[in-house]
């Protein structure tokens, strides 16, 4: 085939390439007779070829012109700037990179194309068997725009090439919109969806995004670009909040107003603090290596600020996507729920980072120590599970747990006269039901299930009517505070102890900042405390003080046999909320290594082991009895070491990570 080569900017002539070589090498002997046309061109030609017969107005690296005919094949145009610019990012020879432009412009010329997946796939493979014949390596493999032999380089690079596709530049809507689709998609790793592979996908696809381009702008540029994730991750993760306005008409009629202000709220708290993590390595002041231990950090930080800003809602952390694999999610109770996320996001980003420098052997060993640490807190975990089992088949004490599973309507009302009534309707109906069959040694009853205010001085004339020692939930008035209490009564009606909530919730027990809206405005308790009925030694904890890793035992916490945790969860009804609090419980009871009883107004009661599993539950909004028994209480490594500790001991694996591999390979 006879090549003609036409040089129209002269910088060409330095660079030493066999355009006649490279072109038969594609077509081979079948055309032999043809020709073709080969146009060296600079940026500012190629952009007016483009824009005139593409309508697209930018310079490109090749453009090829079919004629349609067998001996004149066509014209291929190869702008010399792009050509430069490109082997340079890629880090290839000129002379190489100029070879696979003539090889895919020939190819174009011979009727392949990339415009549908399946054809890139055909017409790429064809351009690394004849690029290799010549020496020269697959020029897709560091881009991650094709696969490997028979499947993929790594883990999500047709995933990655396919956003490559968009060609998502700086300051684009694509980019904006993409943040805030990874931020979405990430929310459904959790309960009650369970998709744990979307949270990886979303956390993976959003590092991709913030380290792929190399020129990424300042601080505060970078905290703008990568905001969108934050904020759709939390409005997706957290939506059911609001659901909590609409429970019940006289609330609704108050605070509806409020619905997409909270709505704004949810998304800026979240692109505030979930930005934080890519904005660190967004910064380019580290190798790839270390930017695995420095994410790893920061996200972890991040969780653990939840834990105590803003009064604290640490709800989510990553390591509550692994509840539907046992031994993974009883790793927990080495590492905290803190130290299995710092793991997983660990394991996220070092898949981008090996996709994107699989022959970088730092990033290897960056990965290897996140391996390591998942091992062995995998054996950690078997071995909590099998502590947990001990003691299962000594049935003896029976706890009842009650679920009135009412609505909020029917529970309260502002109307004084048809308060009262539901008030007495409430009361017999959770008498009637504490009198199911069956006896149990102790009744539990849910968060504000008793529906008068007590005072510590009263009788408790419930217990004397069951003739059984009574746990439940009430408001309770003393010292002129009225507190969120759970009141424990002997079966003489005898108040035994009041434990009051201390981590109450903003806009909805108190108004945050003395003056955000809130329906009520209650006073905290003094924290963990521990309380014997009968025998039956237990640590309270009242709705979403479960949540608060390290917050519910005392020093002297030997004794407990269990955590009793009373709530209501009506405010959030079937919605995600519900699911994941429980598995904010089954946390707890991991990270502790103690049982927990649940009762719950509406959903979902349950018996939690020591080891996260649900023994029994009553679905939600379901009104019945539930009758269970304890056992497998133990201490465990992270509930010896603490929350605190432990994330000190995170941030210095982090700190040493980041600074061992911060000169090695970018």
């Amino acid at each position: 085939m006879k090549v003609y080569v036409d040089i129209h900017d002269k910088r060409w002539k330095k660079y030493n390439v066999n355009f006649a070589e490279i072109a038969n090498a594609v077509v081979g002997t079948k055309y032999k007779n043809s020709e073709v046309s080969i146009v060296l061109v600079d940026d500012a030609e190629i952009k007016n070829i483009n824009h005139q017969y593409r309508n697209i107005n930018k310079p490109t690296n090749v453009l090829s012109f079919e004629l349609g005919d067998d001996v004149l094949l066509g014209d291929i145009y190869i702008s010399l700037d792009t050509v430069l610019r490109e082997a340079k990012q890629e880090n290839i020879s000129v002379e190489h990179h100029v070879a696979h432009m003539i090889v895919h412009g020939v190819l174009h010329l011979l009727g392949f194309d990339h415009i549908k997946d399946e054809d890139a796939i055909v017409m790429e493979n064809k351009e690394t068997k004849i690029l290799s014949k010549m020496g020269i390596k697959n020029p897709y493999v560091n881009n991650l725009e094709i696969s490997c032999a028979g499947g993929s380089c790594c883990p999500g690079a047709k995933t990655i090439a396919f956003f490559k596709k968009f060609k998502i530049t700086k300051n684009s809507f694509v980019q904006y919109l993409l943040y805030g689709v990874f931020g979405a998609v990430a929310s459904f790793g959790f309960a009650p969806f369970y998709q744990w592979w979307t949270t990886v996908l979303g956390i993976a696809g959003a590092y991709w995004l913030t380290v792929r381009n190399d020129k990424i702008g300042g601080f505060w540029y970078s905290f703008l670009r990568v905001a969108p994730f934050g904020a759709m991750y939390s409005l997706f993760m957290f939506w059911w909040v609001l659901h909590s306005i609409y429970v019940a008409p006289e609330i609704a009629d108050l605070y509806a107003i409020w619905t997409v202000p909270g709505g704004i709220g949810l998304m800026l708290a979240g692109g505030l603090i979930f930005s934080w993590p890519f904005v660190a390595v967004a910064q380019k002041v580290t190798s790839a290596a270390s930017r695995i231990f420095l994410f790893a950090g920061v996200w972890t930080v991040v969780l653990w600020a939840r834990e105590w800003m803003f009064t604290g809602f640490p709800w989510n952390p990553v390591a509550n996507i692994t509840m539907p694999f046992p031994v993974v999610a009883n790793s927990m109770s080495l590492w905290g729920a803190l130290g299995l996320s710092f793991i997983i996001v660990g394991l996220i980003v070092s898949l981008v980072e090996l996709c994107r420098n699989k022959k970088n052997v730092y990033v290897w060993l960056s990965t290897f120590v996140f391996v390591l640490l998942a091992v062995y807190g995998g054996f950690s975990g078997v071995n909590n599970m099998t502590v947990a089992d001990i003691g299962a088949e000594e049935q003896n004490y029976i706890i009842r747990i009650i679920q009135p599973a009412t609505s909020q309507s029917q529970k309260a009302t502002h109307n004084r006269v048809e308060a009262l009534q539901r008030a007495e309707y409430n009361l017999h109906n959770l008498m009637s039901l504490a009198k199911s069959s069956g006896d149990a040694n102790v009744i539990i009853m849910p968060e504000t299930s008793y529906p008068f205010v007590v005072l510590p001085t009263d009788n408790i004339d419930m217990a004397s009517f069951l003739g059984k020692p009574v746990v439940f939930g009430a408001n309770t008035f003393d010292a002129g505070g009225v507190f969120n209490s759970m009141v424990v009564s002997q079966e003489n009606g005898r108040i035994e102890k009041i434990y009051s909530k201390s981590h109450l919730v903003p806009f909805g027990e108190y108004r945050p900042l003395g003056f955000l809206p809130s329906p009520a405005n209650l006073t905290a308790g003094n924290g963990p405390e521990i309380v014997e009925i009968d025998g039956f030694v237990f640590a309270p904890a009242i709705c979403y003080e479960i949540i608060f890793s390290d917050s519910l035992l005392p020093d002297d916490a030997e004794k407990v046999a269990a955590i009793v945790n009373i709530t209501n969860d009506n405010w959030f009804g079937n919605t995600p909320g519900t699911y994941q609090h429980l598995d904010m419980v089954r946390r707890y009871a991991i990270e502790s290594g103690l049982p927990i009883v649940r009762a719950n107004y509406s959903g979902i009661s349950a018996f939690v082991a020591s080891d996260g599993e649900i023994i029994s539950y009553l679905p939600v909004g379901v009104s019945g009895v539930l009758d269970g028994f304890v056992w497998g209480a133990h201490n465990t490594v992270y509930r010896s070491v603490g929350l605190n500790k432990w994330m000190m001991i995170i941030l210095l694996i982090s700190i040493f990570g980041t600074a061992v591999f911060a000169k090695t390979k970018k």
